[in-house]
């Protein structure tokens, strides 16, 4: 019964208002099937840095691992990704110049930042539409509801006696539109500060990965040089 109150409220309101109840819909279901995707996908980078670590750390030579990154690289991401980059930078630079090893590992680095910082943007698409949703519908719902009461009571002018009957449906076909911005909002502002928690966590086990695996490389140089 409430949910048919609900869609009567909507098929009596104005069309300006049913478009902004149509567009908060439109931004709920947008952010749920975004909360989603991003969940799984944050999911699968965490389970990729846990299981590439463990090969990592378990694994005696670098060359086999970057062999066998090298055979499927169209496929790798995250810290795998890092690791090829970097590894890949270092032996170039290093093969050029074995007498400079500062110049291979700066480079390195640099390139296992950029490496980073693709990988980041992948798992960041989208979350931002989050903060914008929970930013932005309260007041596209609460403009709904303006404009709806603001209607409602000028087709009371043209009425001699106004009563709580006549006022009452327009004023909630109104504030419908305040309550889907907040159903819509709500979801959208807590997804956006767990997922971009998410996010962070992700970004410092890459930056981890990078200082321990820059330290490798240092004293493999040294090594050598030695």
């Amino acid at each position: 019964m409430e949910n048919l109150n609900i869609i009567d409220l909507f098929l009596q309101a104005g069309l300006l208002v049913q478009g902004v109840m149509l567009l908060l819909l439109a931004f709920s279901v947008m952010s749920w099937a975004i909360i989603f995707q991003r969940t799984k996908i944050l999911g699968k980078a965490k389970k990729q840095i846990d299981q590439f670590e463990n090969s990592f750390w378990a694994s005696e030579e670098l060359n086999m691992l970057f062999d066998k990154a090298k055979y499927h690289k169209e496929d790798i991401s995250g810290t795998e990704h890092i690791f090829y980059s970097g590894f890949k930078e270092f032996s170039r630079l290093y093969q050029i110049n074995p007498n400079m090893p500062e110049a291979a590992l700066d480079g390195a680095s640099r390139s296992m930042r950029l490496a980073m910082n693709r990988e980041l943007d992948n798992l960041e698409l989208h979350i931002p539409f989050l903060g914008t949703v929970g930013s932005i519908s309260p007041y596209i719902g609460l403009f709904g509801t303006v404009w709806g009461i603001m209607h409602a009571f000028i087709s009371l002018g043209a009425v001699k006696q106004a009563t709580l009957q006549m006022v009452a449906p327009g004023i909630a076909e109104a504030l419908i539109a305040t309550a889907i911005g907040l159903f819509a909002a709500i979801p959208a502002v807590l997804a956006y500060n767990r997922l971009s928690l998410r996010v962070s966590r992700i970004e410092q086990s890459y930056l981890n990965f990078i200082d321990e695996f820059s330290a490798i490389l240092q004293r493999q140089a040294v090594a050598v040089r030695k």
